[in-house]
């Protein structure tokens, strides 16, 4: 193991935290993968560029800087942005209580106390501690509220300029600036110790600088500029070292999002911190063009949507000045709008918690994801903006275009009701999207394996309805590489999934080679009546099972579901249907299961015969209760299940006839064929 892989494993084991505060999880460093070596040339690919497509075009680094450098201070704000004082009746309907809200939080924080490095005696030795792991946190969680108030004071400062509360401003982001400032590069907020307080401190001065360019006399523009230099060249040497090493191994997330705040410190320095324009040109089109990697071109996001909550966060944060400072809007690039059609459909509105990956159990900060929603100018993210509840935070929201995108759109329209994400494996079969009450039923089979921040999940699925949960993802993030996680959490036996032999799943340890320990969604169709998803998710148990096949039917005009598995090994196993609630499975005396969270219901019954229902135990779960069953098959190198999930318990007429050739499946009114057992 080289160093490279040495202090991702240190990182890897110092991201003590819960999704509470999402960033700090993404702390988590990946271990690089081995790159295989190119021998040869790929066998040609055509594709053709039709009149639907969007014209998306980064210019080349030169057109860019240019850009930069034309655009007047404040680079990050737009020519037209005017002080409150000279806002329309449009403006001030639209965003005047938003300088209400950013008045009092900057006032709420005038008398708080400063960042010392001598807050903060412990230094990273390379063993994490439970001492250490809280002094990060506490680091992440004050330079990131300093920061916030150094960037929210220069922005009321712009927005009050010729009022009599303006010198107010203006003194307190100087002088959080400056405490800022002096924070040692070396200390325990250096990049080594704690890279997203080296991050947040060198952006937010730099927001700061170019927000109040006329207002900084000369000797303390040069002190924040060298901070700004000395912690970015960190920032730098670390993404563009051991020969671009953000190249070779893209799926780098803590990294990827690094990389986002290094494009913008480029872009708001460059032609003033001498080596900002090789920062720029390293960073900028990279970034653009890489955001983001954990999916395709139709958008989505492998790692999980808590994950892919923060990753809009953090779009927010960075695509609006940078956008405006480059003339270029990365909202228009097209992975963006699927991106946004991904989170409607696995974080619609009204939806409990998150789902797939490290946070799922966590509810939704709707506000974040209302803010991405609203720069886009689809019928899509109107409809997905007016149905989520929340407020932007007001230090981005004055940013951002007046007026919004989103509320130039004439209508309101949500996506599709059934939907699949091929790149990252996913699929969504909902009742009825625009329907707060709707049923959801999600099925992941992915590419992308247990890696990283995913799950050893695939061919699983998740069951919510009214807003409530029914089959849930079991256990809860602690923090990344704990034992709960390792032994529990992101297992298969935690999922509603398949396993064998009193738990055995899906393979999930060594990072490096989860990629190939994966899943595939390998058919999927909808129509008004009927969703339709199939996963293959055999190489997940890495030659242990010869085949483990999931087919799911979502009959949406019964609000009904049939899960079939078909399970194939070299070796005879005792096969296992793993599936979990958030309140108590009740037994039947039919073998079936009972589970009733609220006003909404699942009954979960066999269909095949052969099946034992048996109650499972697991790790005491972070708050209520988890109650955990599963139906099992004895011992054999085949196996079966055929599971009917009747929604609200309605109890259709079932029959399953069997032919010479298929098998026939009829559930109230509708039927299914199925393929011999």
């Amino acid at each position: 193991m080289d160093d490279a892989d040495a202090a991702a494993r240190a990182k890897a084991k110092a991201a003590g935290s819960n999704l509470a505060q999402i960033e700090a999880a993404a702390e988590a460093a990946v271990i690089p993968l081995a790159e295989p070596v190119a021998k040869d040339w790929s066998t040609v690919r055509s594709f053709t560029i039709d009149s639907s497509a969007i014209k998306f075009e980064v210019p080349d680094n030169a057109t860019l800087r240019n850009n930069v450098l034309t655009h007047p201070r404040s680079r990050m704000l737009s020519p037209s942005f005017l002080p409150y004082n000279k806002w329309t009746s449009a403006m001030i309907t639209e965003r005047g209580d938003q300088v209400r809200r950013l008045i009092e939080t900057v006032q709420s924080r005038l008398t708080m106390a400063p960042v010392l490095d001598t807050d903060w005696p412990l230094l990273n030795s390379g063993t994490m501690t439970t001492a250490l792991s809280n002094q990060n946190a506490d680091i992440r969680n004050r330079i990131n509220r300093t920061a916030h108030q150094v960037e929210a004071a220069a922005l009321l400062y712009r927005l009050k300029v010729g009022d009599a509360t303006a010198p107010a401003y203006l003194a307190e982001a100087l002088k959080r600036g400056d405490e800022l400032a002096a924070l040692s590069p070396t200390g325990p907020t250096s990049y080594a110790n704690q890279d997203q307080a080296t991050r947040a401190i060198a952006l937010s001065l730099s927001k700061a600088l170019d927000m109040l360019w006329a207002n900084i006399d000369s000797t303390r523009r040069a002190t924040w500029q060298n901070a700004i230099a000395r912690r970015t060249a960190d920032i730098y040497n670390d993404l563009a070292g051991s020969n671009g090493r953000m190249d070779q191994y893209p799926y780098d997330a803590h990294g990827g999002n690094t990389l986002g705040f290094l494009a913008l410190i480029g872009a708001l320095n460059v032609g003033d911190v001498p080596a900002a324009q090789a920062w720029f040109d390293f960073a900028v089109r990279t970034y653009v063009h890489q955001v983001y990697t954990w999916s395709g071109p139709e958008g989505g996001y492998a790692n999980g949507t808590a994950y892919g909550q923060a990753a809009a966060d953090f779009s927010v944060q960075i695509w609006d000045p940078l956008s405006q400072a480059l003339g270029v809007s990365i909202y228009r690039k097209p992975w963006s709008d699927g991106f946004l059609r991904f989170l409607a459909h696995f974080v619609p509105p009204g939806t409990p918690t998150h789902v797939f990956g490290d946070g799922h159990e966590d509810a939704p900060n709707t506000y974040l994801l209302k803010a991405f929603a609203s720069r886009f100018n689809t019928p899509a993210a109107k409809w997905y903006y007016n149905s989520m509840t929340g407020v932007e935070d007001p230090l981005t929201l004055l940013q951002a275009p007046s007026p919004l995108p989103v509320t130039t759109v004439a209508s309101a329209v949500p996506p599709p009701n059934g939907a699949y994400y091929p790149s990252v494996g996913w699929a969504a079969m909902h009742s009825s999207l625009a329907d707060m009450k709707r049923t959801s039923l999600y099925f992941k089979s992915s590419p992308y394996g247990s890696y990283n921040h995913s799950h050893g999940d695939q061919n699983s699925i998740v069951l919510n309805s009214g807003g409530k949960r029914l089959l849930i993802e079991a256990g809860y993030y602690d923090w990344y590489g704990s034992p709960l996680w390792s032994s529990w959490y992101r297992a298969t036996k935690s999922h509603n999934a398949v396993t064998y032999d009193g738990g055995i799943g899906q393979r999930i340890e060594g990072n490096t080679v989860n990629l190939g320990r994966n899943g595939k969604i390998t058919g999927f169709s909808t129509s008004s009546a009927m969703d339709y998803v199939e996963g293959d998710a055999t190489p997940a148990f890495e030659g242990a099972l010869s085949l483990n096949r999931r087919k799911v039917w979502y009959l949406r005009s019964q609000d009904e579901a049939v899960v079939m598995d078909t399970l194939t090994a070299p070796l005879a196993h005792a096969w296992e249907w793993n599936f979990h609630a958030m309140v108590p499975i009740t037994v039947n005396a039919d073998g079936s299961a009972t589970i009733v969270n609220g006003d909404r219901s699942v009954c979960v019954k066999p269909l095949t015969p052969g099946t034992t229902l048996v109650k499972r135990t697991g790790p005491a779960p972070r708050t209520g209760i988890e109650d955990h069953a599963a139906f099992t098959r004895p011992a054999s190198t085949k196996g079966e299940f055929l599971v009917l999930l009747d929604v609200g318990c309605k109890k259709p007429a079932v029959k399953l006839t069997t032919a010479s050739t298929s098998r026939q499946l009829t559930v109230g009114s509708q039927t299914i064929t199925l393929p011999l057992p």
